[in-house]
């Protein structure tokens, strides 16, 4: 992009016999040579640029961004179409994510909370709590709390590290 301040400098030129050295700056070469060989259109013209300068380079700098797709503001004017169908990965069926869950927690000792399993599968949170109510109305899971922290652990007991007997009824 082109400086308002550069022109004015270049427009001195004028004092060397250089004049119209702002115009070829801002890409304005049959002027720039008009400007060059005519003393600066006889003084008139470069004192007039004295005036002009910025819409020159306003102009010089709207042209060049509109050249590279921008709006003068320098926001890009059109951006191609993202397929987002083709790029976000299909949420798994509630079979699919109760698969996902129990490899999450066998990986885990048969221990898992719902951090651990959106992490692990990436579901949603709220995909995962639905999915782990669900098992633990169909008697899949027990919930417990974590000693240390109070997590809400889901405990898939068939998958603990410590197996249980199923005769055992907790009596003794």
């Amino acid at each position: 992009m082109n400086d308002v301040g550069t022109g004015y400098l270049l427009w001195l030129g004028c004092l060397f016999q250089l004049h119209g050295l702002h115009r070829f700056y801002n890409k304005k070469y049959g002027t720039g040579l008009l400007w060059l060989c005519t003393f600066g259109l006889f003084g008139v013209g470069q004192f007039l640029d004295l005036f002009l300068m910025r819409s020159l380079v306003d102009e010089h700098n709207i042209k060049t961004r509109a050249s590279l797709g921008l709006s003068p503001h320098g926001v890009p004017l059109a951006q191609p179409a993202i397929a987002l169908t083709a790029t976000l990965p299909k949420a798994p069926t509630r079979g699919q994510l109760m698969v996902k869950l129990l490899k999450a927690a066998a990986a885990r000792g048969g221990k898992i909370s719902v951090t651990q399993a959106v992490l692990d599968t990436g579901a949603s949170f709220t995909e995962v709590e639905t999915t782990f109510k669900e098992m633990l109305k169909s008697g899949y899971v027990c919930v417990d709390n974590h000693p240390l922290t109070g997590v809400v652990i889901y405990d898939f007991i068939e998958l603990s590290s410590t197996p249980v007997d199923p005769r055992d009824t907790g009596g003794a």
